[in-house]
């Protein structure tokens, strides 16, 4: 250990913004500014899985590396699955990391920060969080929560994950941010394992692995990377970017 790979699942089928992972943002598909944000990160190779031509031709016309996948997978993690499969049917690869196709403005520092804490052979997947600042995301539930017991400063071993408002009285509450690093072998089992009850319920896949016994440990980053879902986020997304391009 170790030796990392970045994969990003990307696909067009998304309703709310269709052909979100071609949208262009100064000049290049978003796909290829969350790919470049991926590299900058350091952690190994990566590779954008995807369903469709179109974005594997636009991460390989800027040098970058695609595997193609089956279109109906039921999740992320059925993607990259099927994709480190192919991609290192020796094993070579002991950790994967899942960064998410829309969040082109991802500081490569928080990619980063989940692979470490798999130094530990007792956890099996590492995430994110940030501390909830707004009062208005304490109670939206499409706002995640973590209920995890602090560890070593800024390090969790996640208990919980949950729409609601938790835990209960005074304290921080912290924002579940859906990266992911994966031990190959809990990437493994956790595919094979059928949804779960509370994962039905909270509608949480991460919940698949806390109910099967597997540990899960989340890291504290400063702030929640922008995942783009509409067209406003869009727009942020691209003014991020043109304002950190200006010299």
């Amino acid at each position: 250990m170790s030796n990392p790979l970045v994969l990003i699942p990307a696909r067009l089928s998304a309703t709310r913004l269709p052909n979100k992972p071609l949208a262009d943002i100064e000049g290049e598909p978003m796909i290829v500014h969350v790919w470049r944000r991926a590299t900058e990160a350091g952690v190994g190779p990566v590779v954008v899985a995807t369903d469709t031509p179109e974005i594997a031709a636009a991460v390989e016309a800027v040098g970058g590396v695609a595997v193609m996948t089956k279109a109906d997978h039921a999740s992320g993690s059925d993607r990259i699955h099927e994709a480190v499969e192919k991609i290192d049917p020796q094993g070579r690869h002991d950790i994967v990391v899942n960064v998410q196709g829309d969040l082109p403005t991802i500081d490569p520092r928080v990619i980063a920060a989940s692979v470490p804490p798999l130094a530990n052979p007792d956890v099996a997947i590492t995430t994110l969080v940030a501390l909830i600042t707004r009062d208005e995301e304490k109670t939206e539930p499409s706002v995640v929560k973590m209920v995890g017991s602090e560890i070593a400063p800024g390090h969790f071993r996640a208990l919980y994950f949950t729409r609601a408002t938790a835990p209960y009285g005074e304290g921080p509450l912290y924002h579940h941010i859906g990266l992911y690093a994966y031990r190959r072998k809990a990437l493994q089992r956790f595919v094979s394992l059928p949804p779960s009850p509370l994962e039905l319920r909270e509608k949480l896949e991460q919940l698949r692995a806390l109910e099967a016994g597997m540990r899960i440990d989340a890291i504290l980053v400063d702030d929640v990377p922008l995942g783009v879902d509409t067209s406003h986020d869009l727009e942020r997304a691209r003014a991020i970017i043109a304002a950190r391009r200006k010299p």
